[in-house]
């Protein structure tokens, strides 16, 4: 059977006798490969390129920020959280991949670390604490692995502080979306405001979930089961959609 290696960069030369011969290498600029395509010997090779290419480097941040991604801790995250995870994991590689590990007890380290975070914040307070976050957690896994002596990002406080007070609706905001939205977007509406879960497990949320008097459900992040007491607003807006839809069935 024939098997097809990805990334193998090949040039043809001539020698001095005046005769061609390709050489291969594993991938442009890496390590030569032995024999002929196809050889055992350069398969041999090419899988020992590969093992030492993807080989997590020790001592330094990387390797412990690669082997994070590879835990059960970042894998049993909600699919949202692991892409935001990785967006701000390949942040800190960029400035820190290559920070070594034995530096993580010195003092000066959370100044530099605070002081990558500040220039974050330039552009977004929200978005710097949250690059500080998973920083934070990749080290304490770290530490929890015997990766890493030291959290120089333990506790380290907050730049955001903006007030969420805006975003909150009043009661006449409630009145005047049910007067004037259309009727099938209403149950959505005491949904959010009587349950407080998030749009998505609102979303995924089945008729099942509700007994006539409690909605259960799963939240999507943390994998919490909640029992959620349903209001009578709510009650009577759940019930009076179930008969409806049990009356359009056909018989």
């Amino acid at each position: 059977m024939r098997v097809r290696l990805k990334g193998i960069n090949s040039k043809r030369k001539r020698l001095a006798d005046g005769s061609f011969r390709t050489y291969y290498w594993a991938w442009k600029g890496g390590p030569p490969l032995r024999g002929e395509p196809g050889s055992p010997e350069f398969h041999a090779s090419y899988n020992e390129a590969v093992a030492r290419k993807v080989m997590p480097p020790t001592g330094k941040l990387l390797g412990v920020l690669q082997a994070y991604q590879n835990s059960d801790e970042f894998l049993s995250l909600a699919p949202r959280s692991r892409s935001d995870y990785i967006g701000k994991v390949k942040l800190i590689e960029k400035t820190f991949g290559d920070f070594p590990l034995s530096a993580m007890t010195d003092n000066r380290t959370r100044g530099i670390f605070k002081a990558w975070r500040e220039k974050l914040a330039l552009s977004s307070r929200r978005q710097a604490d949250y690059a500080w976050v998973v920083l934070a957690r990749v080290l304490s896994f770290g530490m929890d692995r015997g990766l890493v002596a030291g959290n120089p990002c333990a506790r380290g406080g907050r730049l955001y502080r903006g007030s969420r007070a805006e975003k909150i609706w009043t009661a006449e905001d409630e009145a005047a979306f049910l007067q004037h939205a259309p009727s099938h977007l209403h149950l959505a509406l005491l949904l959010a405001l009587w349950t407080g879960q998030r749009q998505g497990d609102l979303l995924r949320l089945p008729w099942s979930a509700y007994d006539g008097k409690q909605i259960r459900l799963r939240q999507s992040k943390g994998g919490r089961a909640v029992v959620i007491p349903v209001g009578a607003p709510l009650k009577a807006a759940l019930d009076a959609t179930a008969k409806r839809s049990r009356s359009s069935s056909p018989p």
